[in-house]
């Protein structure tokens, strides 16, 4: 699968910012999705991660509250609405599938085989 992460901008903080990530393929459905973000000097960090229905979601401490990843399988399509940005959410952001995640590294970026190629979010203060 090829996953396509776009929507990414200049915001300000305090305010709000959806990015989708489209994927290639017929088996969309079948990928765990999640969203890791990487700031300048960074190493990357989990954002958010959803299970294959939808049903069940994992978010970051940082992101808890204010960000919400869904998705659209009927669309090849996952999702992260952010909501009440802040300046410390500047980062590249990008979207991450595999099919056969082990639900102990939904959070490890290792544990993704399938990777986007990152969408920038600036949020100015």
């Amino acid at each position: 699968v090829q996953l396509q992460a776009s929507g990414g901008g200049l915001v300000q903080a305090g305010g709000s910012l959806r990015i989708s990530c489209t994927a290639s393929g017929r088996t969309f459905s079948s990928y765990v999705m999640g969203w890791f973000r990487q700031a300048p000097g960074k190493e990357r960090e989990f954002v958010a991660a959803i299970r294959r229905s939808g049903g069940v979601t994992y978010y970051a401490e940082s992101v808890k509250g204010r960000f919400t990843i869904s998705r659209d399988n009927a669309k090849n399509t996952v999702y992260l609405l952010m909501n009440s940005l802040k300046s410390e959410d500047t980062a590249v952001y990008f979207c991450a599938g595999d099919p056969n995640l082990i639900t102990s590294r939904t959070q490890d970026p290792s544990g993704y085989d399938y990777w986007g190629q990152g969408t920038l979010v600036t949020v100015s203060s």
